[in-house]
């Protein structure tokens, strides 16, 4: 069925937006990826604060160059879906290439992030970096580690001079008893 002008006009608007709020965009091939599979990744993808679409090649063109952004020609060839990160970009990464891994027919492209090109290696590599969350916990383990060590020092230097003082009070109430 033919899109209208109209049509394709709002959907290049709806991309342009789309890439504006996007702090990364990814590309993939789904041809065979069944219709309940592809709800299964939106629906992932929904979870991780992105948006995910089947894309027009020559209207996601459009869009990029509406941007200020490119992408290789190849990039945008066959049949074309795009997750788009409105959130943290690795979390996006990692739900795509998790379902690429799940699905045979679904194989990632590429993406861009932060004007540069990504080939579907650099996705993956992306996907494997751990949430913003995760790198919180692991700085506040780092930085509060240092702080258990000094407490522990310290307390266990006075715990050893109180050991030392109250066995001089016992040895002493000893003495005064012998006396």
């Amino acid at each position: 069925m033919a899109l209208t002008r109209e049509r394709k006009e709002e959907l290049v608007a709806q991309y342009v937006e789309l890439l504006n709020q996007s702090r990364g965009v990814f590309l993939a091939e789904y041809s065979g990826v069944t219709v309940q599979q592809m709800q299964q990744l939106r629906a992932e993808i929904r979870k991780v604060d992105g948006a995910f679409h089947v894309t027009k090649n020559t209207l996601l063109r459009h869009a990029l160059d509406e941007t200020g952004r490119s992408l290789p020609e190849e990039m945008l060839s066959g049949q074309t879906a795009t997750g788009f990160a409105l959130g943290e970009v690795p979390s996006l990464a990692k739900a795509l290439a998790d379902f690429a891994d799940e699905v045979d027919t679904f194989k990632l492209k590429g993406g861009l992030m932060a004007g540069d090109f990504l080939t579907a290696e650099q996705v993956e590599a992306l996907a494997d970096l751990p949430s913003l969350d995760e790198l919180r916990a692991q700085l506040i383990g780092m930085i509060s580690s240092p702080a258990q060590n000094i407490t522990s020092t310290v307390a266990n230097g006075v715990r050893q001079i109180m050991n030392v003082l109250d066995a001089y009070a016992k040895q002493e109430e000893e003495a005064a008893e012998a006396a």
